[in-house]
């Protein structure tokens, strides 16, 4: 997916259609743009189920993780941000933090957290998939699209791009 678009410009082009998220996520990595259809996942300081889900084909998806803003661990790190580019997600956003962020950030990856930990997660495979979450002020909800770059997140019920 081509990422030549502003998420001002978009709001300005879709007044109305859009939800903007509270601007409280962290960037991290190369790419500084994306966006896609939303794919989500509640957890809760267990990434299992992070690591199953960016497995899968990511083309035109971006995960979508309610780790229920806690910052006593990461939910990704740099193998998991290497998972999620060789299976071509168009992007992550965390509730939560990630770690290894000095070497995510010479990633070709997209992904917005709340901040580091270096503390990894544990493993239990608890969570669920693909059901709206809530956080920043805003719904995910699986198969809606959202729009990343320098100056937020924007939300839509159907592809404007």
């Amino acid at each position: 997916m081509i990422n030549n678009f502003t998420t001002a410009d978009l709001w300005d082009d879709n007044e109305g259609m859009l939800i903007c998220v509270n601007p409280i996520f962290k960037t991290f990595g190369v790419k500084h743009s994306f966006y896609g259809e939303i794919v989500t996942l509640k957890i809760f300081e267990d990434n299992s189920l992070v690591r199953k889900m960016l497995k899968n084909n990511g083309k035109g998806k971006v995960l979508v993780v309610d780790g229920r803003a806690s910052m006593r661990c990461a939910l990704v790190g740099d193998k998991l941000a290497e998972l999620a580019i060789t299976n071509n997600w168009e992007g992550i956003i965390i509730n939560g933090c990630i770690r290894d962020s000095t070497l995510i950030n010479q990633m070709d990856i997209a992904i917005r957290a709340l901040n580091t930990s270096p503390v990894k997660s544990i493993k239990r495979n608890i969570g669920e998939i693909d059901i709206p979450v809530n956080f920043s002020g805003v719904s995910f909800i699986p198969n809606q699209f959202v729009y990343s770059d320098s100056d937020g997140i924007l939300i839509s019920k159907k592809l404007l791009l």
